[in-house]
């Protein structure tokens, strides 16, 4: 039912590669992907992931090395059926890029009682652990789900 699957957050090099990758690593046989609602607005279309978001995912057993980040797209939207947001807001946020996209698009966190997942960029390791916990636990919670 859901073999295509996108995690969105808003630059794609924190939350949203992570939760990619955790997914992946739980749910192989699904196509994962991610991108981000304001890559290109905040000028990081093609950057790596975060170095501390890196360093924090490989005690996770997690390679975020090769990452790219990428813009959301209406065409991206088109291809997922199952579009997976970090906070509340960015459902707004996907749905003015795509608003067909509306009714496949939930929040990542939803099955762990977390309404966000919130963004540790540019904040303390202890912001990083904490954020991809919460991505680690979400994904679990997801791959039984899915």
């Amino acid at each position: 039912m859901f073999n295509k699957i996108l995690v969105v957050c808003v630059g794609n090099i924190c939350r949203s590669p992570s939760g990619e990758r955790i997914l992946h690593k739980k749910l192989p046989a699904k196509h994962i992907a991610s991108a981000g609602i304001a890559t290109q607005k905040s000028g990081l279309v093609g950057k790596g992931a975060d170095a501390m978001a890196c360093e924090v995912m490989g005690k996770y057993g997690v390679d975020l090395s090769d990452h790219k980040a990428k813009q959301l797209t209406p065409e991206l939207c088109h291809e997922y059926d199952l579009i997976l947001v970090m906070e509340k807001g960015h459902i707004e946020a996907v749905t003015n890029i795509a608003p067909e996209a509306r009714g496949k698009t939930m929040l990542f966190g939803q099955w762990i009682g977390q309404r966000d997942i919130p963004d540790p960029y540019r904040q303390s390791r202890e912001a990083f652990e904490h954020s991809l916990m919460l991505v680690e636990q979400a994904s679990q919670a997801w791959s039984a789900k899915l």
